[in-house]
This record gives structure tokens, C-alpha cells and sequence, in this order.
């Protein structure tokens, strides 16, 4: 048994994680220390404030990821812990903490990218994984889009030139006054609204890149609350209708165009099945349509559990398996990067 536990780690944002996971795929314990209600005051992420939570959670995240998992650190194979991309000052804290454990405890170390764990999230779910997939990762800083052909080896195909799904919705929450986490916000708020009420131009759909680009969407959202230019004084009084058909549509925008991009990825490639992973993989229309494109495409799509779309160390914990199987070791000199 203990050549198949790895230590999961993750810290990149604000969320401090541990996590136990067996042979890659057997999730025996996982902690997610949360930061929402210290950032929803400022809504967003602050960075030193997220560092200086990440310092207080982090050992007692680890210490209960042991517990709950009923093992010693003894049984472990190895640490993974996340080192790229994220926040620098988080990203030092969880990585500090596993070169400390790995030397103390005489353990192989591994750091993982966090782009490709997330990909990692939705394989774990398949029992046989049949590669190629098209591997869309959707979040609060990425949107891409990538052909995988193995737990590692992912190759870009196309990405957003400037905001990300995720920071669209979040900024789309904000001009609304829905509150943090933005995501979730217009998630609720458009639940029984008319996702065609408001006609928003789907972006980049009018060629056959697979890039993405939502900045022009969010400027588009704000013209239509403040009017031509967006400088209207008294803006546009938005009641419960009006603001429940506004999320949907906008939302509709948003998760049409990750649809339809990955479905485009499909027929370009001759890839028949398609990954989703990601905190914005949690939201219920982006599933649904995304379940409804690929049916009348002839394709499959498989989504990362909701548990472990949002920021988590299972997914680290599982692709720092496979880097243990492979012999992809670090040593105490593993730096972190804010870029991928």
C-alpha cells in the first residue's frame, strides 16, 4: 500500500488544500481550506492576504489530510505539490511546506503544473481513459483549450487573448452588484431566466480559430446597462426580471462559445471526446450545453467532478502519481513560476 499514496498540496490562489490520494485515482481524504469571506470585502483575490491565510492553514490542512485518510506519513510514496502557475507568494507557502515534509520524511517530491492537474480532475473520473481528448480548461485565469494524449502531455491548441470565462463572470457579477464569488452569483441569479432575452454576440464564432476572447462580451454587458459608452449617469434600473434574464443571457453567451469552440476542436482534429476541467466546469448551463453539443456532434464529453473542478489537492495528489510513476522527481531546489 505504500508505494501508492501521494500527499497532495495545493496553494496557488486562495484556496489551501491537502489531499490523499491512492494509485492516482483513489481519493482517501481531501481538505479545502476556503478564503472567500477574507477576499469578499474587496472582491477579488488580495494577494497578501491570501498568502498570509495560505501560512495559517496550511499545516493544519496537511495534518488533517493524514487523519481523515486514517494513514501515517510512513505510508507515503511521495509529495506533490503545486508550482506553477498561481500566485507567487501563495505558491512559495505550499511549496515550501512540501520541501520541508520531503526532507523531513525522506520522501520524493514532484510539482505539478496546475493547469494540467485540472485535466487530471476529469480523467479520474474514466475508468479506461481512450486518448486523444480535446481538453477544455475553464477558470477564473485560464480558458484553453488543448489536445491531451496522456495524463502528460497536453498540447496548446488555443487560449483567451484576454479575459478568461471565469474573470468574464466574475467582472459581469460585479457590474451587477451580485457579490463574491462572481461565478456562482450569475449562476443563481440566472436560474429561471430567458438566456435569449438579451441578444449578446457570441465572440469569435465568425472564424475558424480556437481562441477565445471575452473582453469584448463584458463591454457589451456594461453598454447594456449604462447604455452607448457605457457613461450614462442614472443608469438602466434593472428589476428581478430584467436581472434574471440579463445573467442568463450573458451566461448563455459565455458557456455557447466554450461549447461550440470544443466541439469546432473536434472536427478539426478528428478527436471524438472531450474533457472539461476547471472552477467554471462547475457551472450546471456550461454541462448542460456542452452535454447537448457534443451529443449532436457524435461526441462524448466527460466533466471533472463539481468537488474537484474548483481548486483542490486530489487533482495534485493524482497527477503527482503519474510523475512518480514516471520518475519525474524534484529536488529541494523546485522554484515556483506565476506563469505556465
Amino acid at each position: 500500500m505504500s508505494q501508492s499514496l501521494v500527499l497532495g498540496i495545493e496553494s496557488s490562489c486562495d484556496e489551501t488544500a491537502a489531499a490523499v490520494v491512492a494509485n492516482g485515482k483513489q481519493v482517501l481524504s481531501s481538505v479545502v481550506h476556503t478564503q472567500i469571506e477574507e477576499h469578499a470585502a474587496w472582491g477579488g483575490v488580495v494577494p497578501e492576504i491570501a498568502g498570509r491565510s495560505h501560512l495559517r492553514a496550511i499545516r493544519p490542512a496537511i495534518e488533517q489530510a493524514l487523519s481523515d485518510a486514517g494513514i501515517h506519513h510512513e505510508d507515503l510514496a511521495g509529495i506533490a505539490v503545486t508550482n506553477r502557475p498561481g500566485l507567487l507568494g501563495s505558491l512559495l507557502i505550499g511549496a515550501t511546506a512540501a520541501k520541508a515534509l520531503s526532507w523531513a520524511w525522506q520522501k520524493p517530491l514532484v510539482g505539478v503544473h496546475h493547469i494540467e492537474a485540472h485535466v487530471y480532475a476529469a480523467l479520474m473520473t474514466i475508468e479506461q481513459p481512450q486518448f486523444p481528448y480535446i481538453t477544455l480548461v475553464v477558470s477564473g485565469g485560464h480558458t484553453s483549450l488543448y489536445r491531451t494524449t496522456s495524463p502528460l502531455d497536453h498540447e496548446l491548441l488555443g487560449c483567451t487573448r484576454d479575459d478568461a470565462a471565469g474573470e468574464a463572470l466574475d467582472k459581469a457579477a460585479k457590474m451587477l452588484n451580485l457579490g463574491y464569488p462572481g461565478g456562482p452569483a450569475i449562476q443563481q441569479a440566472a436560474v429561471d431566466g430567458n438566456p435569449k432575452a438579451f441578444p449578446f454576440k457570441l465572440p469569435m464564432l465568425d472564424r475558424d480559430s480556437l481562441e477565445f476572447s471575452f473582453s469584448g462580451l463584458k463591454t457589451a454587458l456594461l453598454y447594456t446597462i449604462k447604455g452607448p459608452g457605457g457613461k450614462m449617469d442614472d443608469p438602466w434600473i434593472i428589476d428581478r426580471e430584467n436581472m434574471t434574464d440579463l445573467c442568463a443571457s450573458f451566461e448563455y453567451a459565455v458557456t455557447e462559445t466554450l461549447a461550440r469552440k470544443c466541439v469546432r476542436a473536434c472536427k478539426q482534429t478528428g478527436i471524438e471526446r472531450i474533457l472539461v476541467g476547471g472552477g467554471v466546469a462547475c457551472n450546471k448551463r456550461l454541462r448542460t450545453l456542452m452535454q447537448v453539443s457534443a451529443q449532436k456532434a457524435g461526441l462524448e464529453a466527460v466533466f471533472a467532478p463539481p468537488a474537484y473542478c474548483t481548486d483542490n489537492a486530489v487533482m495534485i495528489a493524482g497527477l503527482g502519481y503519474e510523475l512518480l510513476q514516471r520518475g519525474q522527481i524534484d529536488d529541494l531546489n523546485l522554484d515556483v513560476f506565476a506563469r505556465a
